[in-house]
C-alpha cells in the first residue's frame, strides 16, 4: 500500500495543516537528536547516525517540499543547538535528502514499493550525503578525500537500514491509513 500522491498545490496546502506541521516538527527534533546527540564515531573517520531517516520520511510521507524544509530547518537548528558552525553546503545537502527522496518516491516505480523506496532513499543519500555534504566537508574543513571515502560504505549500510524501516512502515496498513487521515484537509 502506498500513500496517495499529492499534486504540488495540494502539497503547499499541507503547510497549513496543523497535524502535518506537528509531525514535521517532530521529524526535525528526531533528526537533531539522532544526528547530533545519538550518533557515534568510529575513530576520526566514520560517524554513524540516522539523522537523515526522518528527513526522508518527511519527503516520502508529505512530499518533496516538506522534505526540503525539514532538512534545512533540522540542519540549521541542530548546528545551533550542538554548537557547530552552519555550513551552507551541508545544509543544502540535508535539504536535498528530504527533497530528492520525496520527489523520486512520488514519481518513480508506482507499483513497486520496495524498488521505489530503495531508489528514492539510495538516490537521496548518494546526491545529498555522499556528493553534496562531502563537497561541503572538503571546502569548509579541508577533510581529505581519502578520509571521506569511508562515507560510501557507511552510507550503503545506513541506506539499507533506512530502506527497511521506511518500507516496513509503508507496508503497514494501519500506519498508511493514519498517514492518509493526517494529510486530509
Amino acid at each position: 500500500m502506498s500513500v496517495k500522491t499529492k499534486t504540488m498545490s495540494e502539497e503547499f496546502r499541507l503547510f497549513a495543516n496543523v497535524k502535518v506541521l506537528v509531525i514535521t516538527a517532530l521529524f526535525i527534533a528526531m533528526s537533531i537528536v539522532l544526528g547530533k546527540f545519538l550518533s557515534f564515531k568510529i575513530g576520526d573517520v566514520i560517524r554513524i547516525s540516522f539523522e537523515n531517516l526522518t528527513l526522508q520520511m518527511a519527503g516520502i510521507f508529505f512530499g518533496p517540499l516538506i522534505g526540503l524544509v525539514t532538512g534545512v530547518v533540522a540542519d540549521i537548528l541542530g548546528c545551533i543547538l550542538y554548537g557547530y558552525a552552519i555550513n551552507p553546503i551541508i545544509t543544502i545537502g540535508a535539504g536535498l535528502i528530504g527533497f530528492i527522496s520525496g520527489l523520486l518516491y512520488r514519481y518513480t516505480f508506482k507499483n513497486k514499493n520496495l524498488v521505489r523506496t530503495v531508489f528514492s532513499v539510495g538516490s537521496a543519500h548518494l546526491i545529498g550525503s555522499v556528493i553534496v555534504k562531502t563537497i561541503g566537508l572538503y571546502l569548509y574543513y579541508k577533510t581529505p578525500f581519502t578520509v571521506m571515502a569511508w562515507r560510501v560504505p557507511t552510507y550503503i549500510i545506513i541506506t539499507v537500514l533506512e530502506c527497511f524501516i521506511i518500507y516496513r512502515l509503508m507496508k503497514n496498513k494501519a500506519f498508511t491509513n493514519q498517514l492518509e487521515s493526517v494529510t486530509k484537509k
